[in-house]
């Protein structure tokens, strides 16, 4: 088979300032324990594996796919990258890369896996053309791999590391030999591990290019609160030098990895276009569903607010919130006073009706310092958007001075907020004065 290597960004440095690739994040289980991962969705400040805003089904997938693809001209790539693993979850990666491969037949298709169960389905990866395969390996020694992971599922069965770590490092050679033999480019990832693998990458270098991969990307580890190995702290840019250096006698190395995201979308190193976002929740939500249940639409009010100060709400008289979002021409912006209380800070104008999704962005932008904004109603399209940005969205009933003290205090929202239900694709509920 062959491949343009010069068409897919993370394998030519060269071509990630050029091509872009997006990630369909239908993969949400994983098979094995890394003691440095941590999976977390809709963590919208984070650029590492594991974080996505949504989890789509195959057909959620291409049709997320298809309207990132009608406004993006560039992207080469679509690939399959967690938040899981791809082969904990066969069925929904297997039919998503049907789905592209026949609607997109020239496209590039990618997968990111740690290779433990990869080997059944080698043969369908062929079918659907796949082109290039990444494989998490983080050690070739057997002692070090039992360090690196706390368990692993096979055959629906949980093993732990140490009682598995041969069989960790037995089945990921067999899948590069494999993959190597159907004729895909396999990269290795490498997480560097101060005191765990660091003296160990050439190690891995030279065997995994001995079994045939083609390059390896040695990746500097990321703190992740809650791991185990929370405590690490990250290698340097001169020590990750060394360790490229070193490795590279063995195998070409990559050094242009940007962490990306498992719903990553557009140029490496690009950060997410809200609007990707919003169309990425749009398509996880599924036509008709509710939006967010106020549980978590108040833990993320509270998590957002600790960064961003105040809160908006759109009021005709400016007591009631009784203004639809697209519709409201101001916004009260509310904070705290030194009483315990709530005090106006400004009133803001909306940007102008029409312009689609320029409008919500410049309207995020305006309420860069608020948390959350109450409203009478909202589209899905701005809601998402807005989201994407920092800004929750609140659909809410009531004074205003109420809804903006149970934000900016912590107190449940509970009897302020409505539960809306919005069609796919739409932006306006209200009466049509200005929702464009």
């Amino acid at each position: 088979m062959s491949v343009d290597l010069s068409l897919h960004p993370c394998f030519d440095p060269k071509a990630r300032h050029k091509y872009g690739r997006i990630h369909l994040p239908v993969a949400p289980r994983c098979n094995v324990q890394c003691n440095y991962c941590s999976r977390s969705f809709d963590c919208a400040n984070e650029s590492r594996p594991g974080v996505t805003s949504g989890i789509l089904s195959p057909a959620q997938a291409v049709e997320y796919l298809d309207k990132l693809m009608a406004r993006k001209k560039n992207v080469t790539v679509v690939g399959i990258a967690g938040p899981g693993d791809p082969f904990a979850n066969p069925d929904e990666t297997l039919e998503t890369l049907r789905l592209v491969r026949e609607k997109y037949p020239e496209i590039l298709l990618c997968l990111a896996t740690n290779g433990l169960n990869i080997l059944p389905y080698i043969e369908k990866l062929k079918d659907f053309n796949i082109s290039h395969v990444t494989i998490t390996v983080n050690a070739v020694d057997p002692e070090i791999v039992k360090r690196v992971y706390s368990w692993y599922r096979y055959d629906k069965k949980v093993h732990g590391a140490k009682e598995g770590a041969e069989e960790i490092l037995k089945r990921q050679l067999e899948a590069i030999r494999q993959l190597k033999k159907a004729g895909i480019t396999i990269k290795i990832n490498t997480v560097v591990l101060p005191g765990i693998n660091d003296a160990h990458i050439a190690d891995v270098a030279r065997v995994v290019a001995e079994n045939g991969a083609d390059v390896q990307n040695c990746i500097p580890c990321y703190r992740n609160p809650g791991t185990l190995f929370e405590n690490i702290i990250p290698p340097t840019p001169q020590e990750m030098a060394a360790i490229r250096n070193e490795a590279g006698k063995y195998i070409k190395q990559m050094s242009h990895c940007a962490r990306c995201r498992a719903d990553a979308a557009g140029l490496i190193g690009e950060e997410m276009d809200p609007e990707d976002t919003a169309d990425l929740k749009m398509s996880a939500a599924g036509c008709g569903g509710e939006y967010v249940d106020n549980t978590q639409i108040e833990k993320s009010v509270q998590e957002i607010l600790q960064s961003r100060p105040y809160v908006a709400a759109a009021s005709m008289e400016g007591a009631m919130i009784n203004v639809h979002l697209g519709e409201a021409m101001s916004f009260m912006i509310l904070g705290k006073d030194n009483k315990g209380g709530v005090k106006l800070i400004a009133t803001r104008n909306a940007p102008p009706s029409g312009g689609g999704i320029i409008r919500w962005k410049e309207l995020g932008k305006l309420l860069s310092d608020c948390g959350a904004v109450f409203v009478s109603g909202v589209g899905a399209k701005p809601r998402y958007t807005l989201m994407a940005m920092g800004v929750q969205v609140l659909v809410a009933e009531g004074l205003v001075i109420d809804a903006a003290t149970a934000a900016l205090y912590g107190k449940p929202l509970k009897g302020i907020l409505k539960v809306q239900k919005s069609r796919c694709g739409q932006s306006c509920s209200g009466s049509g004065g200005g929702c464009g």
